[in-house]
């Protein structure tokens, strides 16, 4: 699981910068119906948050959000461009976020995922999360609201 994760060969992982936003804002336009805004992307650059870039050839081409709060990471917000999809990259990003939750001495990671997002969940599933709960209409959808499973994985 998270230790001995393997980068993707091109891949690497540093800090997000604020000046990685546009690139962010689109990433999160072409991989989402309702994606977040800029304002909720800057929020995020505080203090409990651990912010993730995944860069190849310094391009970014995924991004990482995390909210710590005491021994728990959340895991807000993970998304790679569709360009880089289904190699590995979002996988080697999950598995930084891991590995890095457990440097900062978290016990858990949480998530939500759409219900009908089975690529993620399987991905979140095969890495070791288990369900423990679903939030009904969490998400915003074309027709009203859809609910989110939620995920945990305990660090042992």
């Amino acid at each position: 699981m998270v230790s001995g994760y393997q980068a993707v060969s091109g891949l690497t992982i540093r800090s997000l910068e604020r000046e990685d936003l546009p690139a962010v804002l689109e990433i999160e336009r072409l991989s989402h119906s309702h994606p977040w805004s800029e304002a909720v992307f800057l929020d995020c650059f505080r203090s409990n948050y651990r912010l993730w870039a995944l860069v190849r050839e310094d391009v970014l081409v995924g991004f990482a959000i995390v909210s710590h709060l005491h021994d728990e990471a959340h895991l807000l917000n993970i998304c790679v461009h569709p360009d880089v999809r289904r190699c590995g990259a979002g996988r080697y990003l999950l598995r930084h976020t891991l590995a890095q939750a457990l440097r900062d001495d978290a016990v858990c990671m949480i998530l939500e995922v759409r219900e009908s997002n089975d690529p993620a969940a399987s991905l979140y599933l095969s890495e070791g999360f288990e369900e423990i709960g679903r939030r009904p209409d969490y998400y915003p959808a074309g027709q009203g609201r859809e609910a989110a499973r939620v995920l945990a994985l305990t660090f042992s």
